[in-house]
């Protein structure tokens, strides 16, 4: 079979064959179990690689695309396995690959017991993530999206910290609630549908094309827009995202924080906003004051943390508040700033977490008053540890700097206090990361216990490395990933732009007429290029 037909569904289904064959590994060489998860997890992201470099930016919108009958409801093959990626679904799915074997390797030194079920997991939320992220028929993005819950469940309670039940219980039922009532938005709008065509389907294209009154779009919106907010987490939704964070154990914390929490804001960019724009745009105002709560809430919430780890679960409120600011002001710039944020976030917090994580290996404390002058014993550690913090708090040349100039720059052309308001995150992060570094590296080592730490072991290394070669050559180079995702950016930013002119305008319905004047772009192959061309140069 061609690699662009079978590529997709190997990435969904080899780590969880891995899943499946893991639990019948012996106990006595239970040790195993993490070389063969590596190993999958690197098989399964270098299978990813040359999606980056087949993808074409003027080619279709779904690319790589399969679509198989399912299941049939009333004589119609109303279920499907659909999937495809555009160019914001590409780069997610490549940063899965590359964050699930980075955060198994990563694993190595802090799981001892139970291994293979733990593995097993970990690869099982993999595929799960892919799924997502691939999926284009609605019940199986809702299949894929709740079964990643399970396992990241199962990791927390199970290996997390001391209140780990607490927070493992607290991250389900927040995120089951949104799920249900997306579950039955997406039965309603299917229903909708129905009722309007004749045709029963849950195929997400198929979707984009269908009528909505006003009224419609504002309740699914609402149900949508609650699951995705959850999963940001937007405020006031963020309050079980510290506790699953300090007590997930290192790796779990990197693929919440890298991936799981991306899952809100690629839900917003892939459902919400093109199934919904005229929602969107009513509720947008209400979206980017929330998302300016979180930024500058985020932010001085971590100012006050003494734990470090509780510091970095507060700087993803901050940082994801910047996406979703640059999503909602609708702008070309906005939105590609809002996704190479979530990128960035991805490389520079899930790093943050394996630092944090391996200096509580050796000290068996994350409190920040516990350590100081650690870079003398430390100097590999505290060389990585400076590298990442940048980026994090957006210095030029490093990633964190690409996405949050591209969000202010379309916030400033929406609204200029959207732009000052979102960029005071630039000063408060600097306060609380160096504010960090300064007392965790540099000082007088007023610890003893500190004078003996061992600095990064050659497996450290090799998981920290690529994620710093990852800040910076993203943060010098953005153009790869900013001409992959401009297409998808810019059908989005169509949408809802004749959305907003058809409303404006006495001669087209309002309620009607942005399904028939905008959603075919997103529906049908992307040879549009005089509407983008107009698009873009506006």
């Amino acid at each position: 079979m061609h690699y662009n037909q079978c590529i997709l569904s190997l990435l969904i289904f080899l780590p969880l064959a891995g899943a499946a064959v893991l639990p019948f590994f012996p106990r006595k060489a239970e040790s195993a179990a993490k070389g063969f998860a590596f190993v999958l997890a690197l098989i399964t992201f270098a299978l990813s690689v040359p999606l980056f470099f087949l993808y074409s930016s003027s080619g279709a919108v779904w690319q790589f695309e399969v679509q198989k009958p399912w299941i049939q409801l009333m004589g119609q093959p109303a279920l499907t396995y659909h999937i495809g990626l555009d160019g914001i679904s590409l780069v997610m799915v490549l940063l899965t690959t590359f964050l699930s074997a980075v955060a198994i390797l990563g694993s190595f030194a802090g799981i001892k017991d139970r291994q293979k079920e733990y593995y097993a997991l970990m690869l099982l939320l993999e595929s799960a993530m892919i799924g997502v992220f691939c999926a284009l028929d609605l019940v199986l993005f809702y299949v894929f999206w709740e079964a990643m819950l399970i396992p990241m469940y199962f990791i927390i309670g199970m290996w997390g910290g001391q209140r780990r039940i607490y927070a493992a219980v607290k991250f389900f039922l927040y995120t089951m609630v949104g799920s249900l009532l997306m579950l039955v938005a997406i039965l309603v709008m299917v229903w909708i549908n129905f009722k309007t065509t004749g045709e029963l389907t849950f195929d997400l294209p198929k979707l984009y094309v269908m009528h909505l009154t006003a009224a419609a779009q504002t309740l699914l919106f609402l149900a949508f827009a609650l699951a995705f907010a959850i999963k940001v987490p937007m405020f006031p939704f963020h309050t079980w995202l510290p506790d699953a964070h300090v007590e997930a154990p290192t790796a779990g914390s990197v693929i919440l924080a890298g991936l799981l929490l991306k899952m809100g804001t690629y839900g917003f960019l892939r459902f919400c906003l093109p199934l919904f724009p005229n929602a969107s745009l009513h509720f947008a105002p209400l979206l980017v004051t929330l998302a300016i709560i979180s930024i500058i809430y985020g932010a001085l919430v971590a100012l006050r943390q003494p734990d470090m780890k509780k510091l970095v679960a507060y700087t993803s409120v901050s940082h994801l508040g910047i996406a979703m600011l640059g999503i909602f002001v609708f702008t070309l710039e906005g939105l590609q700033g809002g996704v190479y944020q979530m990128i960035s976030h991805g490389l520079a917090t899930g790093a943050l977490f394996l630092l944090v994580g391996m200096i509580y290996e050796r000290r068996h404390t994350r409190q920040i008053a516990d350590y100081g002058g650690i870079y003398s014993v430390m100097p590999k550690y505290g060389a990585v540890f400076i590298i990442i913090t940048m980026a994090s708090i957006g210095l030029p040349f490093l990633s964190g700097f690409v996405g949050e100039f591209l969000v202010f720059l379309g916030s400033w052309m929406r609204n200029p206090w959207y732009a000052v308001l979102g960029a005071s995150t630039a000063v408060l992060s600097a306060c609380y990361l160096l504010w960090m570094v300064q007392r965790v590296l540099h000082g007088p080592m007023t610890n003893e216990e500190n004078k003996s730490l061992l600095d990064l072991s050659a497996r450290e290394i090799a998981v920290l490395t690529p994620l710093a070669v990852g800040v910076i050559f993203f943060g010098v180079y953005p153009k790869p990933i900013l001409e992959r995702v401009e297409p998808s950016v810019l059908r989005i930013v169509q949408t809802v732009e004749n959305a907003r002119q058809a409303s404006i305008s006495p001669s087209v319905p309002s309620t009607e007429s942005r399904r028939t004047h905008a959603s075919p772009a997103l529906a049908q192959s992307a040879e549009q290029p005089d509407q983008l061309e107009i698009l873009h140069t506006r």
